[in-house]
């Protein structure tokens, strides 16, 4: 295991906890930068890579919903310098040291820099000129709490935006996630055999649910080490589908989701629904029931369903989640006493 990581089951067996005091933390810290007037005018701009842009993709829908021009881009697929702009840019990561991000961050002018981080202090923190931070709280290698309290930090500043309110369903994620865990653990476990011979694994969800279906790919590389792939269902649609054979397919979504389940499935393909509706089980079709949330709350409960999953799937294959592959010296910035 990397240094100065939990385990990934320490880090779950804490989460819920943890969420609920990071989110009481963030309560305070939205509403001070909302009352200061930094959460204004243009809609933001999130930028990140890998877990951290997912992570942003349910608040950028939330403030699309509210018609606020919103975006969330890859930290690595923008020449520098940023373009000027009027729209305030938020570099977020959760070690605070992702080097893509922060290049971001530092090329545009100070009084656009905003960051959310989970680790404080960090590069990125101390780039920002305002900053939203989860605590500093201890995660595993394959981000479980770092990835939920982002995802929760962005929606609560998703909600704010411009004279919003933050919805008062945050207050009590902390505990619906703490029962959904307690209700879904054996179901979703259940579903490890299904992944035993898998050569690959889809994940496909609904407009705010891409960013699910992107970190649950990720957790599945990372973790189980299956060739996975996130995209929206309306891509998938689109031609990607055509391959299918060999591999599961995870779909996040309420609405188009349950017919394209419906067609994998009957044609012989192993799939996991993960949806609000109730639908019916079938030898090849599995639904995981989540409670209908606003997108954000609801994304973060849908990793959930991911995290308990790819456990147990690597239980079944024998991998070992706490140790990685490979590990790349340029991605992260190297702060005193800390590696790439």
């Amino acid at each position: 295991m990397s240094e100065g990581y939990l385990s990934y089951a320490t880090a779950r067996a804490t989460q819920a906890a943890e969420l609920e005091a990071a989110i009481g933390r963030l309560t305070g810290s939205v509403a001070s930068l909302a009352a200061a007037g930094r959460l204004t005018g243009p809609g933001p701009v999130f930028v990140g890579i890998g877990a951290s842009l997912a992570a942003a993709c349910a608040p950028v829908w939330a403030l699309r919903s509210r018609g606020i021009h919103s975006w969330r881009l890859g930290a690595g697929d923008h020449p520098l310098p940023y373009p000027a702009s009027a729209h305030p840019v938020f570099g977020v990561s959760q070690s605070g040291r992702s080097a893509e991000t922060l290049a971001v961050l530092e090329s545009v002018e100070p009084a656009l820099r905003h960051a959310v981080v989970n680790m404080v202090p960090s590069p990125i923190a101390e780039a920002a000129t305002d900053l939203l931070d989860l605590g500093s709280i201890p995660d595993s290698y394959a981000s479980t709490i770092g990835y939920t309290g982002t995802v929760a930090a962005l929606g609560m500043l998703a909600d704010a935006w411009d004279g919003g309110t933050v919805d008062a369903g945050w207050a009590g994620l902390g505990a619906a996630f703490a029962t959904a865990e307690k209700e879904l653990d054996e179901q979703v476990r259940a579903l490890a055999p299904l992944f035993a011979g898998a050569t690959s694994a889809d994940f496909v969800g609904a407009g705010p649910a891409v960013g699910s279906a992107e970190a649950g790919a990720l957790l599945f590389r990372e973790v189980a080490r299956i060739p996975s792939t996130g995209m929206s269902t309306r891509q998938y649609l689109h031609g990607a589908m055509e391959s299918a054979g060999g591999g599961v397919h995870i779909l996040f979504g309420d609405e188009r989701e349950h017919a394209a389940a419906a067609t994998l499935s009957s044609a012989g393909h192993p799939v996991v629904l993960v949806t609000a509706e109730p639908v019916e089980a079938t030898a090849l079709l599995r639904p995981v029931r989540v409670p209908r949330l606003p997108a954000a709350q609801r994304a973060v409960i849908e990793i959930l369903v991911a995290q308990i999953l790819v456990e147990a799937v690597a239980e079944v294959r024998g991998v070992d989640i706490e140790e990685f592959v490979f590990h790349n010296s340029d991605i992260k910035v190297t702060t005193e006493g800390q590696a790439t």
